[in-house]
C-alpha cells in the first residue's frame, strides 16, 4: 500500500499548517495547494518565477524578506503569521503588556494621592521595612542586569507594598518607607521609558519625587529629577528636558552651598547632567550638550572612578559613552563611531553596556554598514536578550535596518527582526 503524501511537504506525514515543525516555505506550499494554485500561477502573482518558488517551498532558497512574505500572504489570502508562524515571543510580549497594565493600576491607586482621606484606611498591616528594602534592591539590581521581565513582574507588588508602608508608619520609619517608595518609583520610571511608556514613566517620576521630598533625601530628589529628564526627552520634549536639567542641577548645588559633599551626591549630580546633554543634542543645542558633558566629566574626575552609588553607574566611562550618544543625537555617526570604538565597558552594569551597543549599531546603520550594525545588535542580544527584545530603541534600530536594501538581504537581521517582533 502506498502512503499518501502531504501535498505541502512531499514525502512527509501531513501536518497542520500551524505546526512549528513546518518551515515558511513548507507553509507556502501547504496554502498554495489548499487553494488549488500551481507554482506557475502563485509565482506570477508575486512577480517571481516558478523555479524560485519551487526552491522556496523545498527550503533551498530563503524566505526572509518581509515584502515578499507579505506579497505571498496576500496572494494566498492568509495573514503573514500563517507563513512565518506565531511570533516566538508572542506570549512574552503579552506578559509585558499585562505587567505594564498592572503597574498603571498601582500608580493610579487613589490611596497614594489621598493617604489621609477618610475612606483610604490602611487594612494591609505594616510591611517589614527590611524585607521591603531587600525587594527594592532586588528590582534595581535586576534592572541593571537587564532582566526586564523580572523588573516588570515584581514592580506592581513592590509599589503597592511601599505605598502601604508609607501609610502605615510614622516618624523615622515613615521616612525610611518613603525613601524606599522613591527608589521603587524610580525603577518604575526607568523601565517604562525603555519599553515605550514615557507618559506613565512621568507619573511614576511624579510619585517618586513627592516621596523623595517627603523623606527629605536630597540625593533621592536629584535621582528622581534625572528620571524626569529621561521621561521628558523620551516623549520628545527635549527643550523642557534641558530646562529641567539646568534647574535641577542649580537646586542640588544650592542645597549644598555650591559644594557637593558626598560620593552619593556627586554621582547623582553627574548622572543628572548626562540625559540633559542628550536632550540638548536632540534639540540641536550643541553648546548646552557640550557644557553638560564637560561638567559631568569634571564631576567624574572628582569622583575618581566608575562607581554605582544609588544605581547611577556614574564615572568616567559612563561620561565617555554619553559622548557617543550625544554625537549620534547631533547627527554625526562618524564621530560617534570614532568615540565609541574601543571604549571598555566591562566594569559597567549590563544594562548600560547593552545600551552602548545600541548606540554603536545605530551609528553603523546610519553610515550604511549594516553587517557591523547587525553584529552589534546580536552581541547585545547575547548579553541581554530581554533588553533587546523589549527596548523601544532596539525596535527602532532593527526596523530602520530592515528598510535598507542591504538589510533586506541579511538573514541574520530577518531572524532578529522576528525575535524582537518587527514581523
Amino acid at each position: 500500500m502506498t502512503r499518501r503524501k502531504n501535498p505541502g511537504c512531499p514525502g512527509r506525514i501531513p501536518m497542520p499548517p500551524c505546526s512549528p515543525q513546518l518551515s515558511p516555505g513548507q507553509r507556502v506550499a501547504w496554502h498554495r495547494l489548499r487553494r488549488g494554485l500551481s507554482q506557475e500561477v502563485l509565482a506570477g502573482l508575486v512577480g517571481r518565477t516558478a523555479d524560485w518558488l519551487g526552491k522556496v517551498e523545498n527550503d533551498r532558497a530563503p524566505l526572509d524578506r518581509l515584502s515578499v512574505i507579505r506579497s505571498l500572504a496576500d496572494a494566498l489570502d492568509v495573514p503573514v503569521s500563517a507563513l512565518v508562524g506565531e511570533h516566538p515571543n508572542q506570549g512574552h510580549h503579552e506578559n509585558q503588556h499585562a505587567h505594564v497594565a498592572n503597574i498603571r493600576s498601582t500608580l493610579m491607586d487613589y490611596r497614594q494621592l489621598m493617604p489621609g482621606f477618610p475612606f483610604a484606611v490602611n487594612k494591609e498591616g505594616q510591611p517589614d521595612l527590611r524585607f521591603l528594602r531587600n525587594q527594592v534592591e532586588t528590582v534595581m539590581n535586576a534592572y541593571q542586569a537587564s532582566d526586564y521581565d523580572r523588573v516588570l513582574r515584581r514592580l506592581p507588588d513592590l509599589l503597592s507594598q511601599a505605598q502601604t508602608a508609607v501609610r502605615a508608619y510614622e516618624g523615622g520609619q515613615r521616612r525610611r518607607a518613603g525613601a524606599l517608595l522613591a527608589v521603587a518609583c524610580q525603577a518604575c520610571a526607568m523601565i517604562l521609558t525603555k519599553v515605550g511608556e514615557p507618559d506613565l514613566a512621568w507619573i511614576a517620576t511624579d510619585r517618586g519625587m513627592k516621596a523623595a521630598f517627603d523623606c527629605d533625601d536630597l540625593a533621592l530628589q536629584g535621582s528622581l529629577m534625572r528620571s524626569g529628564v529621561h521621561s521628558l526627552h523620551s516623549r520628545g520634549q527635549h527643550e523642557t528636558a534641558v530646562a529641567l536639567t539646568g534647574e535641577a542641577a542649580s537646586y542640588l548645588r544650592r542645597q549644598q552651598g555650591g559644594r557637593l559633599s558626598t560620593a552619593r551626591l556627586l554621582s547623582v549630580y553627574g548622572t543628572l547632567l548626562l540625559p540633559g546633554a542628550v536632550a540638548a543634542a536632540r534639540n540641536g543645542d550643541r553648546a548646552s550638550a557640550a557644557e553638560y558633558l564637560d561638567e559631568a566629566e569634571r564631576i567624574a574626575s572628582q569622583l575618581g572612578r566608575d562607581a554605582n552609588h544609588l544605581w547611577t553607574a556614574f564615572g568616567p566611562t559612563n561620561v565617555a559613552l554619553h559622548r557617543v550618544t550625544v554625537a549620534a543625537s547631533l547627527g554625526d555617526p562618524l564621530a560617534a563611531l570614532e568615540l565609541g570604538v574601543g571604549v571598555n565597558t566591562v566594569a559597567l552594569p549590563r544594562e548600560r553596556r547593552v545600551r552602548h551597543l545600541f548606540d554603536m549599531a545605530g551609528a553603523f546603520a546610519d553610515v550604511n554598514e549594516i553587517p557591523s550594525a547587525v553584529e552589534h545588535m546580536l552581541e547585545a542580544e547575547r548579553l541581554a536578550a530581554s533588553q533587546v527584545h523589549q527596548h523601544v530603541m532596539s525596535h527602532q534600530i532593527v526596523g530602520r535596518m530592515m528598510r535598507t536594501k542591504s538589510g533586506r538581504r541579511d538573514r541574520r537581521l530577518a531572524d532578529l527582526a522576528q525575535r524582537v517582533g518587527i514581523f
